[in-house]
């Protein structure tokens, strides 16, 4: 069975973006060190699976900076363009008009429940979740989560979109690791105990 990766970042009080999206609290002048920790996190991916919404802005950004010989993170766009890529909506028959834009991206046409586990399914290595607050919340309220690789920034929102708000049942996560970057960032890495 493959394993499931959700990487996102979030602020100390548990937000993934603000009231209205903005995400200019980030911190984003990462040091090398948590680069490369990126950098092993996707190592072992062979999958990326994406909210539509989300996917429409990421896989441009990515595909641009993969044909940009000069972008410090060009060997990185280019891990994600060449990397299988399967795109979820709440509306399985509607797929974004730009997908046949989008290198190695499918659209998944179907829940996203029976999508992730028949892909869990499949021969393959780790799949890697990014995605807006509704795609991982659903993400998360549907168990389908084996890792939870949480990027706490050092600051407090008070108000934001949350990732945990639309659970029913409580989950019991296993720590695996925390580390600390020089840059701020904590990351702290859970496994879901089944």
């Amino acid at each position: 069975m493959r394993t499931l990766k959700l990487q996102v970042q979030v602020s100390i009080d548990g937000f993934i973006a603000g009231p209205n999206g903005e995400m200019d609290w980030m911190v984003w002048d990462w040091d090398d060190e948590l680069k490369d920790f990126t950098t092993q996190l996707t190592e072992s991916i062979d999958c990326i699976v994406l909210g539509k919404s989300f996917a429409q802005g990421f896989i441009p950004h990515w595909q641009k900076v993969a044909q940009d010989a000069d972008n410090p993170e060009q060997e990185f766009g280019q891990k994600i363009v060449d990397v299988q890529k399967l795109v979820f909506s709440k509306n399985p028959a509607a797929p974004p008009a730009e997908l046949d834009q989008w290198n190695n991206a499918k659209w998944a046409g179907t829940s996203l429940a029976d999508g992730i586990n028949k892909l869990k399914k499949e021969e393959g290595n780790d799949i890697i979740a990014y995605g807006g607050s509704e795609f991982v919340s659903s993400l998360i309220k549907e168990a389908l989560i084996d890792e939870l690789h949480l990027f706490v920034n050092p600051v407090a929102l008070g108000n934001g979109m949350p990732i945990f708000h639309q659970l029913t049942n409580k989950q019991t996560f296993q720590t695996k690791a925390m580390n600390h970057f020089e840059c701020g960032i904590v990351v702290l890495t859970y496994g879901l105990k089944t």
